[in-house]
């Protein structure tokens, strides 16, 4: 009987930690628990694996704070990305969804967020100090601001074209083939490639 409890207390355990992942409700969890009591063994540890690996190898890249395992991310090691041209995006998943249109060549930074005032959320808080040393001391003749075309978005593009005003390169912002009100983590490829290419002048 003791086992039984213990076993049951470990299954209910997971279905609650699953629970508090984004999107997943209780009987998706209970879904996901027993899928993982039926997989073999090594499948289930392999999960396990990759989630500790994500917490304790994966930090940020010392140039554009993209997720990396190595000091430099891929595309900041990568010679062949045009180091002229510089896109500025909230998080490493809108990197990831530009990245997958494959219709922009240059390098990224990420903000890591967007000023929200009303979520306690300032410019200090995202990483908008190294975005302006990186734009002073480098080679950039664009910088595309590439945040999501909502309040929040849109206000954190004009703050960052304030603060590069005074440096010389091209600001310019995405097209308005992006939904306003939309993330760039749901648009499919030909929206945002169509968003690259029609980039405007702020």
């Amino acid at each position: 009987m003791k086992d039984q409890e213990k076993h049951a207390g470990a299954v209910s355990n997971l279905v609650d930690q699953l629970c508090r992942l984004p999107g997943v409700g209780r009987k998706s969890a209970e879904r996901l628990a027993f899928h993982l009591l039926r997989v073999p063994e090594s499948e289930a540890y392999a999960l396990a694996d990759a989630i500790r690996r994500i917490r304790s190898d994966v930090h940020y890249c010392k140039a554009c704070f993209n997720l990396c395992e190595d000091e430099l991310c891929s595309i900041c090691q990568d010679p062949q990305r045009d180091q002229t041209r510089l896109c500025v995006v909230e998080q490493p998943r809108d990197l990831m969804s530009l990245e997958q249109s494959q219709a922009f060549s240059g390098v990224y930074h990420v903000l890591l967020g967007r000023i929200a005032p009303l979520d306690g959320i300032g410019p200090d808080q995202l990483t908008i100090e190294p975005l302006v040393d990186r734009v002073r001391t480098g080679n950039f003749v664009e910088v595309i601001m590439a945040t999501n075309p909502t309040v929040e978005g849109d206000g954190t593009a004009l703050y960052l074209s304030n603060q590069l005003a005074e440096y010389p390169v091209q600001l310019t912002r995405l097209a308005r083939g992006i939904t306003a009100g939309s993330v760039l983590e749901y648009a499919n490829r030909e929206m945002i490639a169509d968003a690259l290419t029609g980039r405007q002048a702020l």
